[in-house]
């Protein structure tokens, strides 16, 4: 007979939260009707951006002048809607991959690294992802991540 492990208790994510990695290598979880754009100060992207040559994409850094220093991308999308948010004068701050979004879905705990988070003078805040339009027509993509979960 085998021995039955205990399943991890996925309670906790009732409630929408936002996983936030700073530079000292800290993670912090924040629920996401709490999330302030203080959270965002000292943070690392998510994921770590790697290019090796043959790569099927391109990614890379990007010498932006609202951020006044680097901010990553992974594709020619990201690379595309970077530019027009780097040119846009109502965007006053750019984060690449700020955080990682997590909540129940139909059931089901589904997680999302949004492309960037654009921070507007008026001190709105908007998520990007970048996705190919036709990744985007599908049903079942929709369905892992609608955008009115949050």
């Amino acid at each position: 007979m085998a021995v039955q492990r205990p399943r991890k208790s996925r309670s906790k994510h009732n409630i929408p939260t936002a996983s936030i990695r700073y530079t000292d290598g800290s993670t912090r979880e924040v629920p996401f009707n709490q999330l302030r754009l203080e959270d965002f100060a000292e943070s690392d992207p998510w994921r770590r951006v790697r290019s090796v040559h043959g790569m099927a994409h391109y990614s890379g850094d990007y010498a932006s002048a609202t951020t006044g220093g680097q901010v990553v991308h992974e594709s020619w999308l990201e690379l595309a809607r970077l530019l027009l948010a780097d040119f846009d004068p109502s965007v006053c701050g750019i984060y690449a991959q700020p955080l990682r979004m997590v909540a129940r879905i139909d059931g089901k705990v589904r997680s999302h690294v949004p492309d960037f988070l654009l921070v507007t003078a008026r001190g709105r805040y908007a998520s990007s992802t970048s996705s190919r339009p036709r990744a985007l027509r599908t049903r079942r993509s929709r369905r892992r991540w609608p955008g009115r979960a949050i």
